[in-house]
């Protein structure tokens, strides 16, 4: 599970949620570059991301990723929703974050995958 963000408390919270839902390893990007790096270190198998980093962008990031690894799952979690560019194919939730809906988009998505 890669969890793209940067804000520390919300990529947190995300993690706590995820864990709740069946997660278990975690690694942590901020920027656009980090989430790249952090994919070729471990392989992630889903992927949750906010639009805007510090740097770059969480679409940009998962594109990225997808082009080197292939289909890979993701949640986009922004406050921005109509930034999301590219963003699909994907799950796109509004901030702040909808804890059950967030929940079960992940536990569906890891279903059917």
């Amino acid at each position: 599970m890669l969890i793209i963000e940067d804000e520390p408390l919300i990529a947190l919270d995300i993690e706590d949620l995820l864990r709740e839902y069946g997660a278990l390893t975690f690694s942590f990007a901020d920027t656009q570059d980090d989430a790249v790096t952090r994919s070729h270190e471990q392989r992630p198998d889903f992927i949750l991301s906010d639009v805007w980093l510090l740097q770059g962008t969480g679409p940009l990031a998962v594109e990225s990723i997808r082009q080197e690894y292939g289909t890979v799952p993701v949640i986009f979690v922004t406050a921005t929703p109509e930034a999301c560019t590219p963003c699909a194919p994907g799950r796109i939730f509004r901030k702040p974050l909808n804890r059950p809906a967030i929940g079960e988009a992940f536990r569906q998505m890891r279903a059917a995958s």
